[in-house]
């Protein structure tokens, strides 16, 4: 991963764009693997990572940004790999609704990555006059419950 994050590709080859807040709440204990395995990612061309913000809201409600030097993990994983990964789409309205949905005590990472694995299939979609009209996520806990409730009919 480049130290900084390379946003000049051409929109129309410019994969989905998703973001995500990670919670720690207070007693966890960053042991650094989600690190490793968003490294991963990166280095098998499946996303890239456009923003990472860490902050910690505090037990008065305030908030802090965090450093990577900051954070705690087992030394497993080199953090100055993230340093610098900023392409400015993070804002401090993004930090602040983040934040508010946080735990005092807590911790957490605002990831924003371009789906790079999709970059192709969205700009065939383009040229063809496609467009993105509605688009979400499934909790993993409710298609577990769904299926469960499947089960249990069959």
């Amino acid at each position: 991963m480049s130290e900084g994050a390379d946003v000049s590709v051409e929109s129309d080859e410019t994969g989905p764009i998703d973001y995500l807040v990670v919670e720690f709440p207070a007693g966890s204990r960053i042991t650094g693997q989600g690190l490793l395995l968003l490294v991963d990612l990166v280095d098998r061309g499946i996303i890239r990572i456009l923003d990472l913000t860490f902050v910690r809201k505090n037990r008065d409600g305030t908030v802090d940004g965090v450093e990577l030097s900051e954070l705690t993990g087992d030394g497993g994983v080199d953090l100055a790999v993230f340093e610098g990964v900023s392409s400015g789409l993070i804002g401090q309205d993004d930090i602040d609704e983040a934040s508010a949905i946080l735990e005092p005590d807590s911790a957490a990472g605002i990831l924003v990555y371009e789906n790079v694995w999709a970059a192709p299939f969205a700009a065939a979609l383009r040229r063809s006059g496609g467009r993105l009209v509605a688009n979400g996520r499934i909790p993993v806990h409710e298609v577990l419950a769904s299926l469960d409730v499947a089960e249990s009919r069959a």
